[in-house]
């Protein structure tokens, strides 16, 4: 960073000293040329006098060596010329000065001179007898001002550049010492100082993005310790059913089941496999909504009708603990996984079922309005204590172990409730009292776009 800086400071200052340069020698050229201009006219006048007093002997003591001196009588004929024989001249009674200084006594042009190949300037002065007296003088390039002024110029530019790459290294220092000093860890002690003013932004931003990445660490940490006990309490669930079959199937083996046994050790098998079957079927789903299941498509489908088939599903469940279920609402058209919108609905129909009292009752309803659809189920179940109401969406976790075991739960469906609630981008709140009953209150976006 520190030799970027310096790179464009020096950069900066040396197209500066130059540009400066370039519109000092330009000005400086222009006021020459008014100097050379002025400086002419004066000559013309002084030599004007002298030819007036003179005559022609004037130019024989005259040092001419600077200038190019013309005499031309009234008829424009050159009668003296101290560069050219006069004889080989043409007439100048057109030239622009000449001209002038007919007509008002003097003039003054400037012009590119074929006979002496360079741009000149040209003074006329009328002399009293009518003739005319022109003094001319190379204009100066801009080329023989740089030259006259190489060596102070060399000068300069050797003085600039040691001082610019001074000026700029201690400058480029000035401006990143305080940056490489600074506490990343700690960035809010610069807010507010006057030299951290114009990055404060970025140290806010720093902040930001340390917060950020403390929490990503945390959430990372978090999930590896949530697939850490994941894995712990599958490997839990699936040896319970499987050490069951197994010790019933090798007591059938070995004949040691008495014949009245045999029946129920036979039952036994089946609902422990049923369970099994129950709990990976719940593994594969959950693990399908943690991945991010890309073969899913959303559909135009029907909540409340989706509701009625998970209902009617569930008949013989409710039947069986004497529990009645009932559903209220109108149609509620979506855009949505219907398969997931399903699981939602027949999860918390089935606990409000398995976990409520002979005789109880589940609600369930369901209402839209233009951005959102929201379901709820009901029961008059035996509730859930407040200690473990935040903790009833988490794997594997079970409020009564005893009756969650007695009614065949894995304790993954609440679980898998609430992935495909996130899945839809939707939210959930649960309000309970212990033996008074629960509801889960569900709410839905109706498009998923």
């Amino acid at each position: 960073m520190y030799s970027k800086i310096l790179k464009a400071i020096w950069t900066v200052a040396i197209l500066v000293f130059f540009a400066s340069l370039f519109f000092i020698m330009t000005i400086s050229y222009s006021y020459f040329t008014i100097f050379q201009k002025i400086l002419l006219r004066n000559e013309t006048e002084l030599a004007a006098q002298g030819v007036t007093i003179s005559g022609k002997e004037f130019f024989d003591k005259l040092d001419t060596a600077n200038y190019r001196i013309t005499w031309i009588d009234r008829d424009g004929n050159v009668l003296y010329d101290n560069e050219v024989n006069s004889e080989y001249m043409e007439n100048h009674l057109e030239r622009e000065e000449v001209r002038l200084a007919i007509e008002n006594g003097y003039g003054e042009s400037d012009r590119y001179s074929n006979t002496l190949a360079h741009r000149q300037f040209y003074s006329a002065k009328k002399l009293p007898d009518g003739s005319i007296l022109r003094l001319s003088i190379v204009q100066a390039a801009v080329w023989t001002l740089i030259l006259g002024f190489m060596q102070p110029i060399v000068i300069v530019i050797f003085i600039a550049l040691i001082l610019s790459f001074v000026l700029s290294s201690r400058l480029a220092k000035n401006i990143t010492e305080p940056i490489n000093e600074i506490d990343l860890e700690n960035t809010e002690k610069y807010y507010g100082l006057t030299e951290y003013k114009e990055i404060e932004p970025l140290l806010r931003h720093i902040a930001a993005q340390k917060i950020q990445l403390k929490r990503d660490k945390e959430q990372i940490e978090e999930t590896a310790l949530i697939r850490q006990e994941f894995t712990a309490n599958v490997s839990h669930e699936l040896k319970t059913p499987l050490h069951a079959i197994s010790g019933y199937a090798e007591l059938l083996e070995s004949g040691l089941a008495r014949d009245e046994d045999i029946k129920p050790f036979a039952r036994k098998i089946r609902e422990e496999s049923s369970r099994l079957t129950t709990l990976v079927e719940d593994i594969i789903d959950l693990t399908k909504l943690d991945s991010g299941d890309g073969s899913r498509v959303t559909e135009s489908c029907d909540l409340y009708r989706i509701a009625e088939n998970a209902i009617d599903s569930l008949q013989s469940t409710a039947s069986e603990h004497e529990v009645s279920l009932n559903l209220s609402g109108n149609k509620a058209q979506m855009v949505a996984y219907p398969q997931l919108l399903y699981s939602i609905i027949y999860n918390l129909c089935d606990n409000a079922i398995k976990y409520n009292h002979k005789g109880g009752r589940v609600f369930v309803s369901v209402k839209q309005d233009e951005k959102y659809t929201t379901l709820s189920v009901k029961d008059t179940g035996i509730g859930i204590p407040l200690e473990s109401q935040k903790r009833v969406f988490e794997r594997f976790y079970r409020v009564d172990k005893s009756r969650s075991k007695e009614v065949g739960g894995t304790g993954l469906g609440l679980s898998i409730t609430k992935h495909a609630i996130l899945v839809h981008k939707g939210s959930f709140d649960l309000t309970s009292q212990e033996g008074k009953g629960s509801e889960f209150t569900v709410i839905l976006p109706n498009r998923q776009d």
